[in-house]
């Protein structure tokens, strides 16, 4: 079994398919042929999150990826950075309500899908939409990046392809069976005020490994703190910055527009600068200009700065749309 539409020598990069288009009017017809045989109905919350082997990766996967974005996560039992990114792909695509559908491939069972995907360590994610595959992230990773690949992934997915995702029923039952995706318990809210301001003493004293500890032992209690996450963000961007020399960061970026190293520390200089679109803009040319592991940590680095500007930024709104428009 060999699945269509995709690159055995590794995987098809959305940014180098020429016939979106076509892929688009594919999937049209797709979901007009499935509305006409009955298909297309509300599914339970349950039911975005599927095990997938070999023989059902077609219709379970290609076929589906024809009405909603499939991001697939390959997983084995004995993999320990698995079991930590896997129960946050399975809660996020119930919290997603239907914008995406999360299939599951146990490696051992299917090392056929694996060798076709081009899989070289795990966890690993990919997407396939309207038929197209590509790569999404290896390892784990922390959820506000994951958060942004799938916004940046959905949004292109509806955008190009005119996938607007599965209708789900949340009256349907089966919302508590979705595969270990139990509602996340309640975390205190605090106090934190010593240990925050604790933080802040460190940033006015230029400790930034003492500021980013603070912020990390409030996380560590409290993961949703929108104080500390923001702290943390701006306190890690002042670390990286602090043994720079400018004007030798400056003169590598721009003898090296290629050079991923050199874009992602002037984006940093940038922003420390109050230059929040200069930075942005930078690396956005840069994930143009890159591939592999090179363009995927300037992504990476590029979703930390969103995180200290703050997502509800225009700025930050703008820039997602044209990272989306640059990855896909």
């Amino acid at each position: 079994m060999q699945p269509r539409n995709m690159s055995m020598s590794g995987v098809v990069d959305l940014a180098a398919v020429k016939s979106a288009q076509e892929a688009k009017a594919k999937a049209e017809q797709a979901r007009a042929d499935s509305a006409r045989q009955g298909g297309g109905g509300a599914v339970t919350p349950a039911s975005l999150v599927i095990d997938v082997d070999e023989a059902g990766f077609e219709s379970d996967v290609l076929q589906r990826s024809t009405e909603v974005p499939v991001v697939i996560d390959f997983w084995a039992e004995w993999c320990e950075p698995c079991k930590q990114l896997s129960p946050v792909l399975e809660r996020l695509a119930v919290e997603y309500n239907g914008r995406f559908l999360l299939a599951r491939i146990d490696v051992d069972a299917n090392q056929m899908l694996m060798q076709q995907f081009g899989v070289q360590g795990i966890p690993a994610v990919f997407a396939v939409v309207a038929g197209q595959a590509l790569p999404l992230f290896q390892g784990a990773a922390a959820e506000a990046q994951i958060r942004g690949t799938l916004d940046q992934l959905v949004q292109v997915a509806e955008e190009r392809f005119g996938l607007t995702g599965l209708t789900v029923d949340g009256d349907a039952g089966g919302a508590a069976e979705a595969p270990e995706a139990p509602e996340a318990p309640e975390m205190p809210a605090g106090p934190y005020d010593a240990l925050l301001e604790a933080a802040v003493q460190a940033l006015d004293a230029g400790d930034f490994g003492g500021a980013v500890q603070a912020y990390r032992n409030v996380l560590s209690d409290d993961p949703a703190n929108t104080e500390a996450k923001l702290g943390l963000a701006q306190a890690e961007l002042l670390q990286r910055v602090q043994d720079l020399d400018p004007q030798q960061v400056r003169k590598d970026a721009a003898e090296k527009p290629g050079d991923a190293a050199a874009q992602i520390a002037g984006a940093d200089l940038d922003l420390v600068g109050g230059h929040v679109e200069d930075a942005f803009g930078r690396l956005v040319d840069t994930v143009r200009r890159t591939a592999g592991d090179d363009r995927d940590a300037v992504r990476v680095r590029l979703l930390e700065l969103f995180e200290v500007v703050g997502g509800d930024d225009p700025r930050v709104i703008a820039a997602r749309r044209a990272l989306a428009r640059a990855l896909f």
